[in-house]
């Protein structure tokens, strides 16, 4: 009898695995409750609602990444994608910044090589709407920021203008994306390029539909306005969904309404080397302020910190900070999936969590134990039997 099970153990095996890769690699997802509802939202969504899901930090190596990466990380955040994407079905996918672990280092025949990376582990997201925010990773720290690779990096992908840059409207709802990194720089040609888009932005929110009237011959005409510092009159809330890869800076966080998710994992940056930043960098009060006071912004995501936060500012403006979505990162990645209305109502926001990496190596070790220990003990009765004749 033992002897028949030999032929039966590789299918055995293998349909194991099949079944614990589609378990292991399947998304677990939890809607973070808001204050602001009281406990109002709604049990289901809406057809019309816009699905949108947000990864950041992936932190891929392109070709210098190893055999254990190719054959184990990336496969698994290949799975993820793929399997998030069927189970949630959402309407387009947001990058918040580090596609690359240390693209700011790499000549753009390498860095290519983060890009086709990017695309494979993508994988049915690529026929979905996509947009990407830059990230320190991605073009660097301050002080080497370079103007032609952050024109380069955004020319390969799609939305971003050369500063890095972007905004877009989908399903009614309007997003603006802005080159945290160039933020950070002191009186410099991308810092400017980076706040003519906000003070752009400020004035359609500002204007509605920044027409003001028609001409003697019929023509729409629109007001000309010059850049600098002003009063907004719009209200706190407003303004568009703002992407970022540096959160903002959060002056009174004690007082505020604070929910997160971290892990007690050490960093894991350094399995890929550490970034021009630390995880805890934050824009600048006075960046901060910028911004609210130009965008009033609907809700804000940020990233970079590697941990799921949910946080409300002063004024009432919800901040939500995205986890990293690799092992390369942190043992227990994750991301997020905001649910945006098509009252534009209150943003729903889901914390969607993946299985630990020291669980998946441990399933493997087990299940290869198990698999060699059926091989050799079922022949042991039989070795016996021939001793004892």
């Amino acid at each position: 009898m033992a002897v028949g099970w030999k032929p039966l153990l590789p299918l055995i095996a293998v349909s194991a695995l099949f079944i614990y890769e589609e378990w292991v690699s399947s998304p677990s997802c939890k809607r973070v409750p808001s204050p602001n509802l009281h406990g109002h939202e709604p049990n289901q969504d809406h057809p019309d609602d816009l699905k949108v899901m947000m990864v950041a930090n992936l932190l891929l190596l392109g070709s210098e990444a190893g055999y254990f990466n190719i054959l184990f990380r990336d496969y698994y955040l290949s799975r993820f994608f793929t399997n998030s994407f069927r189970t949630l079905k959402p309407d387009m996918l947001l990058v918040l910044g580090d596609i690359s672990a240390r693209g700011y280092k790499l000549p753009n025949s390498k860095y290519n090589s983060v890009i086709h990376q990017f695309q494979r582990v993508l994988g049915p997201f690529l026929g979905l709407p996509l947009h990407v925010v830059l990230g320190d990773r991605d073009i660097g720290e301050c002080d080497k920021l370079s103007a032609d690779l952050v024109s380069w990096v955004s020319g390969r992908f799609p939305g971003l203008d050369s500063a890095g840059c972007g905004a877009f409207e989908i399903g009614n709802v309007s997003f603006v994306s802005l080159n945290a990194v160039a933020l950070l720089c002191g009186n410099n040609e991308l810092r400017f390029s980076v706040e003519k888009v906000v003070e752009s932005e400020s004035m359609d929110f500002q204007m509605g539909s920044e027409l003001e009237g028609m001409d003697e011959n019929g023509r729409v005409r629109k007001k000309v306005y010059e850049f600098g510092w002003r009063e907004n009159a719009m209200s706190s809330g407003s303004g568009p969904v703002l992407l970022l890869h540096f959160p903002l800076n959060q002056t009174i966080a004690a007082a505020n309404y604070d929910r997160s998710r971290s892990s007690s994992i050490l960093d894991g940056r350094g399995r890929v080397g550490t970034g021009p930043y630390n995880l805890l960098h934050k824009l600048p009060p006075n960046a901060t302020e910028y911004i609210f006071q130009a965008l009033k912004p609907r809700i804000v995501f940020s990233a970079h910190t590697q941990e799921f936060h949910d946080h409300f500012h002063p004024d009432g403006t919800r901040e939500v900070t995205v986890p990293a979505m690799t092992w390369n990162a942190r043992d227990d990645p994750g991301f997020v999936v905001a649910i945006f209305r098509r009252n534009k109502g209150e943003v729903s926001v889901s914390y969607c969590s993946l299985a630990r990496e020291s669980h998946a190596l441990i399933a493997y070790v087990t299940l290869l134990i198990l698999l060699v220990s059926m091989m050799v003990f079922p022949s042991t009765p039989n070795l016996r039997c021939l001793t004892q004749s």
